[in-house]
């Protein structure tokens, strides 16, 4: 039983996607620092409010308004939407350009394992006995 779960753990898939999730919310504190750091400061040198969030606040019938949280909210997912373009997709996008080009060798498939080779054969021998059996 445990032996399963190291295998599960070690899975290709669950560690990329456990370094994605760290790598996420390290970037959300970049995100945050340039936001606090840089953005808000300037925005309350403009404005003379504080941050972002405190920008265009009003209140009717007792109900408050902040247009400046939204924008806050907004700016927040254009930098993580920017980053996320300009490091992922621009980079994978011209690199997948340059092996159409024949530029870059195309990454050999994984050849897979014994066990792997072992099911597929008793897959397609168990396909192979029920179209007889038909």
């Amino acid at each position: 039983m445990l032996k399963g779960f190291k295998e599960f753990l070690l899975r290709g898939n669950v560690l990329d996607l456990a370094v994605g999730i760290i790598v996420g919310g390290a970037f959300t504190l970049v995100v945050a620092g340039l936001q606090n750091g840089i953005l808000n400061p300037l925005i309350a040198a403009i404005f003379g409010k504080p941050d972002i969030s405190k920008v265009w606040q009003f209140t009717i019938n007792g109900s408050h308004f902040s247009i400046g949280l939204f924008f806050n909210a907004v700016l927040n997912f254009v930098i993580v939407a920017a980053a996320l373009y300009f490091v992922v997709v621009m980079p994978v996008k011209h690199f997948s350009e340059r092996v159409k080009r024949g530029e870059e060798p195309v990454p050999e498939p994984e050849v897979p394992s014994a066990d792997v080779v072992l099911l597929q054969e008793i897959r397609d021998l168990l396909a192979a006995q029920q179209e007889l059996q038909r």
